[in-house]
């Protein structure tokens, strides 16, 4: 599974080209772009990873390119946006033949092997979604585009609109936290599910109820607590 991740993400979602330049929200970089139709636009050849634009125009937590090389940073996270807004309901399609059914057996696999632990999971998340006035938020410290791919090929696109997945590796998971409640704001209910210590520290400092899923058991009575509407 992890070969697959990254190579649908090198592939497919630029993560040659964005690997050092990572962003913690897909639209980071939206301001630097002019909206140009990409419809015919050739990214192979834009010149975008010409040796005076290596990794070094990436250092910290700052992008230090021109304005033309901003742009053609731009016009890929757009792209990926509309490959993830496009495909997440159908990412046999985006995988295409062979890869397609290597992709399902490996699923299926999967959740013989971990008893059903995906299924489990999606039933909690649709439960979630299906609410008029609840959504999903993802914090992840895998860089936004692997966990793009990740979302894509475990089939949580449709749980996860990508504008509500955030990358805390470059910055944490307590300042990811911060942009969210700044985004929604601070008179929403946040429920925090999740299994590490630093998620579970950064509910704790805003007052979020933290829902620990450690194991099968913890997953299942999830799922109840919001069948029952108990959460």
């Amino acid at each position: 599974m992890e070969e697959m991740i990254f190579n649908l993400a090198d592939t497919r979602l630029f993560f040659n080209d964005l690997e050092e330049c990572d962003q913690v929200h897909i639209d980071d970089v939206a301001s630097d772009d002019n909206g140009q139709d990409l419809s015919t636009y050739n990214f192979a050849t834009d010149g975008f990873q010409s040796p005076s634009s290596g990794s070094t125009l990436c250092l910290g937590s700052g992008v230090h390119g021109g304005v033309d090389w901003m742009r053609k940073l731009a016009f890929r996270y757009r792209r990926v946006k509309e490959i993830y807004n496009t495909y997440k309901n159908n990412v046999g399609g985006l995988l295409g033949s062979p890869k397609r059914e290597e992709w399902l057996q490996l699923r299926r696999d999967m959740e013989v092997l971990t008893d059903l632990w995906l299924t489990n999971a999606l039933k909690a998340l649709s439960l979630i979604n299906s609410r008029p006035n609840c959504i999903n938020v993802l914090v992840t410290t895998t860089q936004l585009i692997p966990a793009i791919s990740k979302i894509l090929l475990y089939g949580l696109g449709s749980s996860f609109p990508i504008e509500n997945i955030y990358s805390a590796t470059k910055t944490g998971k307590d300042s990811c936290f911060e942009r969210v409640t700044q985004r929604f704001g601070r008179r929403v209910v946040y429920v925090v599910i999740g299994d590490g210590v630093e998620e579970e520290s950064a509910a704790k400092k805003r007052n979020m109820p933290f829902w620990r899923v450690s194991c099968r058991a913890d997953l299942e009575a999830l799922s109840h607590a919001l069948e029952l509407e108990y959460l």
